[in-house]
């Protein structure tokens, strides 16, 4: 039996699974962990590579282990479930985490820092937020059509809803009248809160010389740049602007088959964070576009005239990405094309 070459490292609460492997591929050990057990028993291996699945505290757990002298590997779990043997438990979950690190062609997830996740701690919770605030928002307006107030939707016609229930004229019941006043004071509170998040986010996206760089591309804000900051890895770890859009799912479907090249619609298999701001700013993009006319030179003016604008903003999000790509792996700002072919 040979030396222990990778580890795969089944990730839990209190009781781990770890799946030792030689350099030929035989097993050298499988043991049970407990949650205090972990580092003391991986401090006493030699140095090894230990894979773990890309879920709940691998990055945690990623960084502690890599403190030990470890090479670490995260492997997405849809590309582990392939090496499962038959039955699933932690054993033969293992046993695949070790597998799967040793495959030659398998893909890797980057390792997060803890500068990463608290970034994204706050993204995520601005995102939470939001989410909040138009639901309640959503509730509102359906709660008040029921007695005959209506307005149109989004968070600036809140205050026409304001409006009708503090109209002193209004038949409003007076239980409603409350009700919506909870609604009312909820919303604002959510809005003070997310105001705050995304001065957060606009102090962090000033002061990083990437996001800095990202802000020059237009239909980028503080948001998405500090997202791309927060949730992409190095934009090393991507041969080409193709492979960055494809990792966000920004590019089609393939149903390729004999030599016949058959593409559906977008992919949507990436970074959804990044992927939905991204078109959420080319969708901005689009609409200013459309209402200025773009310059008879741009590459916008062509696919306005005969394609619909959401599958316009789609591709524009793709040369978006490619050029942030391009941009940060040069270092160079955003150059309007336009300009530069001039």
């Amino acid at each position: 039996m040979g030396e222990v070459s990778i580890i795969g490292l089944d990730l839990a609460k209190r009781v781990f699974q770890a799946h030792g492997k030689c350099s030929k591929g035989s097993a050298v050990f499988r043991k049970k962990l407990s949650r205090s057990q972990v580092l003391t028993f991986l401090a006493q291996q030699p140095r090894c590579i230990v894979a773990m699945e890309a879920c709940g505290s691998a990055h945690f757990w990623g960084r502690a282990i890599r403190e030990l002298g470890h090479e670490i590997r995260l492997i997405p779990p849809v590309y582990v479930k392939p090496f499962v043997k038959r039955q699933k438990n932690d054993a033969a979950d293992a046993e695949a985490i070790a597998e799967a690190a040793a495959r030659p062609n398998m893909r890797f997830v980057a390792l997060k820092s803890s500068g990463q996740q608290a970034g994204a701690m706050v993204f995520r919770t601005r995102d939470l937020l939001v989410r909040q605030r138009t639901q309640l928002v959503n509730a509102l307006r359906g709660h008040l059509a029921e007695h005959g107030v209506v307005a149109p939707q989004g968070m600036t016609n809140v205050r026409v809803l304001e409006a009708a229930i503090e109209d002193a004229e209004t038949s409003l019941d007076l239980l409603v009248v409350e009700m919506a006043r909870l609604y009312l004071q909820q919303i604002a509170s959510l809005a003070e809160q997310i105001a705050k998040l995304e001065k957060v986010l606009q102090h962090e996206a000033a002061n990083a010389p990437t996001t800095a760089r990202l802000l020059t591309v237009p239909g980028i804000g503080h948001v998405t740049a500090m997202a791309m900051e927060t949730f992409a890895p190095s934009m090393e770890t991507f041969r080409r602007g193709r492979d960055f859009a494809a990792w966000l799912g920004l590019v089609p479907l393939q149903h390729s088959t004999g030599g016949k090249q058959v593409l559906g619609k977008t992919a949507k298999m990436g970074q959804r964070d990044i992927r939905r701001l991204l078109i959420a700013g080319a969708m901005t993009v689009v609409r200013w576009a459309s209402r200025k006319s773009p310059p008879e030179g741009s590459w916008l003016f062509p696919m306005l005239g005969r394609k619909p604008r959401m599958l316009v903003a789609i591709a524009l999000a793709n040369k978006m990405a490619r050029a942030v790509w391009a941009m940060l792996t040069k270092g160079e700002d955003y150059r309007n094309p336009a300009t530069a072919a001039a």
